[in-house]
This record gives C-alpha cells, sequence and structure tokens, in this order.
C-alpha cells in the first residue's frame, strides 16, 4: 500500500525554526519594552506608543504564517517607518507645539522644579552645625540653635530629631537604624561643603539646609502648586501664576521660567503669516531659495551640456583625458571643494580675486556684499554640480540614434538646428527627472549655504536670524538652533513641513508636467 508522501521539511514550520523565531522576537520585544518604558518615563507618550505598535507588529509578521513573504520586506518596512514615517509625524507634532528654549520640559517636570525651591524667611533659625559622616559617605548632622541651645540630629532620609542638648557632642553618633557615624574635622568639613548644602534636611515642618561653614538654616518652599486650580503660588509674595500656553504667567503679566511644551495648534504656521518679524525675512528667502535652485540647475545644465556636446564629438583628440578631467570637481568631496573655493574668493590673498583685480582693478567683495555673495555660491554650486550633468547629458547623447541626424543633413539642418529640434528635446525627455531631482537637492542644499558664508552677509534690521545667502532650510535651522533669543523647535519644525509641501508639490507638478510619472508608473 503506498504511503501518502511526507510533509517537505521547512523552516517555516520546523521546530527549530519556530524556536529560533521565539527566541528572537523575546529579545526584540524586551528591547522595546525597556525603551518604551525609558520614553514614557521622560514623557514620550507618543515616541512609546509607536514603538509598541512597530513591536506588535513585527511579532505579528513573524508569527502568521500567512504573512510569510511580508517578512522579507519587514526590515526595509521597519527602516521607513523609524528613518521617514515617524520623523515626519514627529515634526508635525511638534509644530503643533511651542517646544523650544524655555518650553523643552513638561509640565510635571516645570512644576518639580519650582516646588522644591525654598528660601529663607525673616524669622528662620538659623543653626550652628556639626558633621558626621559613616564608613560609606553617608552623612548625619547635628543642628544646634545658639539661642535656646536645642539640638535636632538626623540624616536626610528621616526627620531631624532632639537629643540630649548638654555637655559636648560625643566623637560618634548612631542613626535609628544603628548605623555609626564619625565626627567630621573642621578641615574636611569644608572640602565637603559643596555636597553638603545640596542635602536638605528636615525637622517636619520646615526644610533646614547647610548654607555655610558650620551654618545651617531653615527654610521653607518658595512656591505652591494647587492641582485642583491648576495654580502656582509664591509663598514669599502670595502672588498667583496661572498656565498661559505653557507659561505660569501672574496677573500682572509677570512670568516664571522654565515653562512646560504644550499644543498651541496652527499658531506657529500663523506666525509665518502674520507676525512681520518672521514674515519679511521668511519671503526674502523662499524667493532667493527657489532662484538659487533653479540658477543652480540652469547653470549646472548648460556647462554640462555643452562639455557633453563637445566631448561626444569623435574628432576631439585625448577625449579620455579630458572626461577624466572634467569630472574631478565631482570626485572631490563638496565640503573641501567650498572650502578651496572660499580660499580662491578671498579678496587680500585668494588667487581667483587676484586674477580678477589684476584685469579690473578691483576684486568683488564674495562675503560682504549681497549680490556677490550670491554669485559666489552659484559659482561653487556650478563647479560642483557640472561633472554631473555632462556625465548623464553625454549619456543621453550617445543613446541617440546617429540616423537621424544624417537625415538632417540630408534636408539641408544646420547643427544649431538639429541641436535645438532634435537634441534638446530628445536630451530633455530622458534627464528631465533627473533636473527635476537636482532642482530638489539644491533646495535643500544645506551644506554648501553654510560651508560658504553660513547664509551671511546678514539681513539688516531684521529680528530673526536671516542672512541674504540663506536659503528655508538653513534659515529653519538658524531659527532653531542660532537665535539669540533662544532656539524655537516649533516654529523651524512648521518652516520645515512647509518645505517639504513645496518640494513635493513642485516635484509632482513637475513630473506631471514632463509626463515621466506616468511612464514610470
Amino acid at each position: 500500500m503506498p504511503q501518502p508522501p511526507s510533509a517537505p521539511k521547512s523552516s517555516r514550520s520546523s521546530v527549530g525554526g519556530l524556536l529560533l523565531r521565539l527566541l528572537g522576537l523575546a529579545f526584540i520585544d524586551a528591547l522595546a519594552l525597556l525603551l518604551a518604558y525609558a520614553l514614557v518615563g521622560n514623557g514620550l507618550w507618543p515616541a512609546a506608543i509607536a514603538l509598541v505598535v512597530v513591536t506588535i507588529a513585527i511579532n505579528w509578521i513573524f508569527l502568521d504564517e500567512r504573512l510569510y513573504p511580508v517578512r522579507w520586506l519587514s526590515p526595509g518596512l521597519l527602516m521607513m517607518l523609524l528613518m521617514v514615517v515617524y520623523p515626519l509625524l514627529f515634526t508635525v507634532y511638534v509644530a503643533l507645539t511651542n517646544y523650544g528654549d524655555g518650553h523643552l520640559l513638561s509640565k510635571e517636570q516645570v512644576v518639580r522644579q519650582f516646588t522644591t525651591q525654598h528660601y529663607q524667611p525673616p524669622d528662620a533659625v538659623v543653626y550652628q552645625t556639626t558633621v558626621y559622616m559613616s564608613a560609606d559617605g553617608a552623612f548625619l548632622l547635628v543642628f544646634t540653635d545658639p539661642k535656646t541651645n536645642t539640638r535636632l540630629a538626623g540624616t536626610a532620609d528621616e526627620i531631624l530629631k532632639p537629643i540630649d542638648a548638654t555637655g559636648d557632642l560625643p566623637g560618634a553618633l548612631k542613626d535609628s537604624t544603628g548605623k555609626e557615624y564619625s565626627k567630621v574635622e573642621a578641615m574636611k568639613t569644608l572640602r565637603l561643603l559643596d555636597r553638603l548644602t545640596k542635602i536638605p534636611f528636615s525637622d517636619g515642618t520646615n526644610v533646614v539646609q547647610v548654607t555655610g561653614m558650620g551654618k545651617a538654616s531653615q527654610r521653607k518652599p518658595a512656591y505652591a502648586f494647587d492641582p485642583a486650580t491648576d495654580q502656582l503660588t509664591d509663598n514669599r509674595t502670595g502672588v498667583v501664576y496661572k498656565p498661559v500656553k505653557g507659561t505660569f504667567t501672574a496677573p500682572d503679566g509677570k512670568t516664571l521660567s522654565p515653562g512646560y511644551h504644550v499644543m498651541i495648534g496652527f499658531e506657529n504656521y500663523l506666525r509665518v503669516v502674520k507676525d512681520p518679524n518672521i514674515r519679511s525675512p521668511f519671503l526674502r528667502v523662499f524667493v532667493w531659495t527657489f532662484l538659487f535652485a533653479a540658477f543652480s540647475v540652469l547653470l549646472t545644465f548648460v556647462v554640462g551640456l555643452s562639455m557633453a556636446v563637445v566631448l561626444n564629438d569623435k574628432s576631439l583628440p585625448f577625449r579620455g583625458l579630458f572626461r577624466t578631467l572634467i569630472i574631478i570637481p565631482y570626485a572631490i568631496p563638496a565640503i573641501i571643494s567650498t572650502l578651496i573655493w572660499r580660499g580662491l574668493l578671498n579678496p587680500n590673498y585668494g588667487q581667483f580675486s587676484g586674477l580678477i583685480k589684476g584685469v579690473f582693478g578691483t576684486s568683488p567683495q564674495w562675503f560682504i556684499d549681497p549680490f556677490w555673495a550670491k554669485a559666489g555660491i552659484l559659482l561653487i554650486n556650478t563647479w560642483l554640480g557640472y561633472p554631473y550633468m555632462m556625465l548623464i547629458c553625454l549619456g543621453a547623447l550617445q543613446s541617440i540614434p546617429g540616423d537621424m541626424f544624417e537625415a538632417a543633413d540630408i534636408d539641408g539642418a544646420g547643427k544649431w538646428l538639429q541641436f535645438r529640434k532634435l537634441t534638446l528635446p530628445l536630451l530633455l525627455v530622458s534627464i528631465a527627472p533627473l533636473l527635476i531631482g537636482t532642482f530638489a537637492f539644491n533646495f535643500n542644499n544645506f551644506g554648501l549655504i553654510e560651508a560658504y558664508n553660513k547664509g551671511g552677509p546678514p539681513i539688516a534690521g531684521e529680528a530673526t536670524p536671516a542672512g541674504q545667502t540663506d536659503i528655508l532650510i538653513s534659515y529653519t535651522f538658524r531659527l532653531a538652533f542660532g537665535s539669540g533669543a533662544g532656539a524655537d523647535y516649533g516654529l523651524a519644525s512648521a518652516i520645515a513641513l512647509f518645505i517639504f509641501l513645496l518640494v513635493g508639490g513642485l516635484t509632482m507638478l513637475n513630473f506631471r508636467y514632463t509626463r515621466q510619472l506616468e511612464e514610470v508608473t
């Protein structure tokens, strides 16, 4: 009787494969739980929730046999979530908050900062202190009231208790647990003073804190927070502070720092439109960003195409040598080339500026004058970008059938007419997507702007840190990190999203215009 065929052994169904999967998932889950716990502890609930959701999805994919093909895609999908989706969503979240200098902490952290502050009231008792220390470095202090000769002793972990007020203090004392402490000499106390002033002791009603060598005083909480009314009261003045957009504010407008980050809706976007201190430089930076990207593409394309046409001529001698020399700028890191060009353009000792000065008698102010600073950036970007354009144009030219040009010669078309009617249209069909990509790259070409002149020269009279050669991405960077008033991550995130939508929209329009997107899909 024929036996039924046995099931094929597969790593998907084998015990070993299942065990290996379970061990791997257990390790991933443990790591994710630890990270999620740390994120929750820092108040980053959105990140913790996203991490848990992704971890559950990974477990589902690797335990459900129906999703076996998805396992091969999961590493790429996971990297996309971590490197693209999560940063984008987090940027959207930050853009809707007041997150920035002065509002970096959570509300709980800010309240804790204020309620743990203390002050010395006018009627506070000033004690004389005697320090005792255990073998493991813990402290026990004796506080003596010089007026009443009352003595209180204890550690930072227990309430101070009265001790015998007569006679000299012994050389050793024990706490309530029986742990022994030895008296510290005066010179050693001086070395420990920095640590002692940071330790709060409690007498049950007030905080007693070391204030100097051999001295301590009663201190009271400077602020009291009422969760029911969500108000912070200054115990020294009686002023009540209410939270206004993440800042505790008094009735007269006085505010306390630091504040905490809260959701403020679309206020950051409205600031770009309504605030003249932001709107004015933003519009100037936006116009220059568009012009910079457009002229960069145009100049690199014209120079690169010109080089490609010349190098495509088979009658040109030493073509291989010329091709090698021309791509040298493309082989050198852009940051190094930019720094070299900075030296060449230096008005005082730069060779390029010296050459211009020798011919025209004067040299442009490449870093001070707004026009020449922009011209210098375009010059450097053309130098950096034309080899790439030359390579892609040369490849595209060599793919155009030669018989088309032979037919054009027979019809009597000249070289210029052939270039306009045949070469350029056929060339644009194949390299249009690359031109769009180059435009998008230059729209966010932060490295060149920062390395050349850090966006300078500055725009005079503007309240926000904006330069004449700043593009949107560098302007956003300066808003987030370079403002004298402090970092404003919420506003910077809003502008970053604007850049994302603008570049994405322009790219889609250009693809639609060239019909390349439909051809690819």
